[in-house]
């Protein structure tokens, strides 16, 4: 595989931040072949993760906010990306349901809110007060740490930018090594196993080397987040594997690492021209994390409204072994790649779409 120069210019550092990368035990040194890599990692929700909605790690005896991190009984620092089969031998009793909450309210009282509203005790973060979580300071990381474990939500996933709408192949790879860095140390912190990707929207290149560059980027990105114990989620989105199953199948085998699963968007296909249920018949082995959504055009509607076939979905992923978190991001108030606010009732709207997307579920 090609490589792409690593950057020479010293790198940014995370405002107020001087803490080390985790640290722990590195997995074995070494590629693991595709072929032997199995069904993708499970998440580990930092440990013995109880059904959704308990509030207490398994087994833990102790009651959600106690005050402890968020996540402490295993941080995603430990060193090897979760494995298969962490949930346990049977799955959850009740699906592990989450949201990227900052479609319902920028910010985190409100977001806690609408989970409280909904009974949900899992989130993914993407921003918080409009602003990146690799943008916050480290003392407001700390309060917002501190937040989440006072109020018993677990974050199952940081939504990063990279490779992203705003990141195309031709934008300088510091930026998305900078980032990495910094949800790396915050997933460590979060307990959180995964953080979300793009593939590199294309800015003027040849294919073959809008190929090539995409494949450097990611397999470089993957190598930091294996050394750091998360698992890198690539999703059916922006990019040169956004749309294209076979493209996606390639990305997994050309970087060829534990630290690097597939996010499976349900209602991506729809706005976006393609049959999201055919490509997730291919590649349903390799997911590791689903957002819902669902679309009728380019319209988002609440999951189940729309054409999106959401329901067959969830099926194929069930009869493929997926036991992860549903974390729905219904873009019905928002949509973080265009310009313009949260609508007034985005925190009811965000409601009523988990409530919906709890009933396909159950």
């Amino acid at each position: 595989m090609p490589t792409e120069p690593m950057p020479t210019e010293p790198m940014p550092t995370e405002p107020m931040s001087a803490e080390p990368m985790p640290t722990g035990p590195k997995p074995p040194a070494g590629r693991v072949p595709h072929a032997e890599q199995g069904p993708p990692a499970e998440p580990t929700y930092a440990g013995s993760l109880s059904p959704a909605g308990s509030g207490s790690p398994a087994g833990s005896g102790s009651p959600a906010g106690s005050g402890s991190p968020a996540g402490s009984g295993s941080p995603a620092g430990s060193g090897s990306p979760a494995e298969p089969g962490s949930l346990g031998a049977l799955p959850p009793a009740e699906p592990i349901c989450a949201g990227i909450t900052d479609e319902a309210a920028p910010d985190l009282a409100g977001q806690l809110a609408v989970l409280a509203e909904l009974g949900w005790s899992h989130v993914e973060l993407r921003t918080l007060d409009r602003r990146p979580v690799a943008e916050l300071g480290r003392r407001e990381f700390t309060e917002v740490a501190k937040a989440l474990a006072d109020h018993g939500v677990r974050v199952v996933c940081l939504a990063s930018r990279i490779g992203g709408w705003a990141r195309p192949v031709t934008t300088p790879f510091a930026d998305d090594l900078d980032e990495l860095d910094v949800l790396l140390r915050r997933c460590g912190e979060l307990g959180a196993p995964y953080v979300r990707i793009m593939s590199y929207p294309n800015d003027g290149l040849s294919e073959p080397a809008w190929r090539d560059r995409v494949l450097c980027r990611v397999a470089a990105l993957a190598e930091r987040a294996r050394a750091a114990g998360v698992v890198l989620l690539h999703e059916n989105c922006a990019g040169w594997a956004g749309a294209s199953a076979d493209r996606m199948l390639e990305l997994l085998r050309e970087v060829d690492s534990p630290a690097l699963r597939l996010l499976f968007d349900t209602g991506n296909g729809v706005p976006h021209g393609y049959d999201g249920l055919a490509v997730l018949a291919e590649i349903a082995p390799h997911v590791a994390h689903v957002h819902v959504k669902d679309a009728v055009g380019d319209r988002y509607v609440p999951p189940g409204q729309g054409a999106a076939r959401v329901a067959e979905c969830v099926e194929l992923l069930r009869a493929n072994g997926y036991r992860g978190a549903w974390s729905l991001e219904p873009h019905i108030s928002l949509r973080p790649h265009e310009p313009g606010g949260l609508a007034d009732d985005a925190a009811e709207t965000f409601v009523a779409a988990g409530r919906a997307m709890v009933r396909l579920l159950r």
